[in-house]
């Protein structure tokens, strides 16, 4: 009779804890091990030089300034991208592949100065953050106005997540560097205080209408930003997906609200056209979403504001169930 009483409690706490176990779906791609590299050829007025651009897609070599489109399926994109200015081809990358000491490879992330210098044609320099998004960039960028244009934030997604999982390692600077503004026309600002380093996760429920206008509420956030440098690697970090209306919540802060008008993200609608995809509220906290919004950056947010040489490290992204 014990034996069957210890037995009996025994599969009553493994089930008890089945129950409760998380399950982990890993984002494709999203351990960093394949990457594209691209070998890009700038323009002779600008030095001429060979450089490599990266991109986050099954492992190929591409030569040439053909404009890119994401690759084997690859559900990501980065602030990699080539610009033709002025018929100047330039080139930007601010994400690269590196290497774990534990082995594999992982994405790293980092801020720095884009220079682009033609005597009696061009000289501008841009701060670029190094970013990864779920998502597209069209290429080749022509400007710098407008830089969400250029991008198709979000994929197709409809399931509710309890949380974004991933492994992370962060330098930041020393609090003197502060913060550059450099969007390559007028002089350079130097702005108090560092910048951070960013990952989020955002669900959107998006609806067009009769003209082609794109509009979407929020229906779950999971938003952090990060002000410390680590030791090392913070394996399985986690940041929460809350759903619904979080403004009264304790720990909201103003960075998880809803996307300003002024700031809102791309998207193409059913005529092919990119146009905003305009935030207007809280969705019900039982609602269903219609895309996902992952981003990972070595800035807070805010384009050609940055401070320089912060960077950051990421693997393993997943979603948690």
């Amino acid at each position: 009779m014990r034996h069957l009483l210890i037995l009996f409690i025994s599969a009553l706490v493994t089930t008890m804890f089945s129950a409760n176990a998380q399950k982990t779906e890993p984002i494709k791609y999203g351990n960093f091990e394949n990457w594209v590299t691209r070998n890009i050829h700038e323009s002779r007025v600008i030095g001429g030089n060979t450089r490599q651009v990266y991109e986050i897609a099954p492992n190929a070599t591409i030569n040439g300034d053909a404009p890119y489109s994401n690759q084997g399926g690859s559900p990501w994109a980065t602030s990699n991208v080539m610009a033709k200015v002025c018929g100047i081809t330039k080139t930007s990358n601010a994400v690269f592949p590196d290497k774990r000491e534990t082995g594999g490879r992982c994405c790293k992330l980092t801020t720095m100065m884009e220079h682009c210098k033609a005597l009696g044609i061009i000289n501008v320099d841009v701060l670029v953050a190094g970013s990864i998004f779920l998502g597209e960039f069209f290429e080749p960028v022509k400007s710098t106005s407008e830089p969400y244009s250029k991008m198709e934030m979000g994929i197709p997604f409809t399931r509710r997540p309890k949380a974004l999982q991933f492994d992370y390692k962060l330098h930041m600077p020393p609090a003197t560097a502060g913060r550059v503004y450099s969007s390559g026309f007028g002089k350079k600002k130097q702005l108090s205080g560092n910048d951070a380093a960013e990952v989020y996760i955002i669900l959107q429920r998006r609806w067009e209408d009769a003209e082609g206008n794109l509009y979407a509420k929020r229906v779950g956030t999971g938003r952090e930003r990060f002000h410390k440098g680590t030791q090392g690697w913070v394996n399985r970090h986690q940041i929460p997906v809350h759903y619904g209306d979080i403004t009264k919540k304790p720990f909201y802060k103003s960075f998880m609200g809803l996307i300003p008008a002024n700031k809102s993200y791309y998207a193409r609608n059913s005529k092919g056209k990119m146009v905003p995809v305009k935030e207007v509220g809280w969705d019900a906290p039982d609602a269903t979403p219609t895309h996902l919004m992952v981003m990972a950056s070595s800035g807070s947010g805010t384009a050609y504001i940055g401070t320089l040489d912060l960077t950051l490290w990421v693997d393993n992204f997943a979603l948690v169930y």
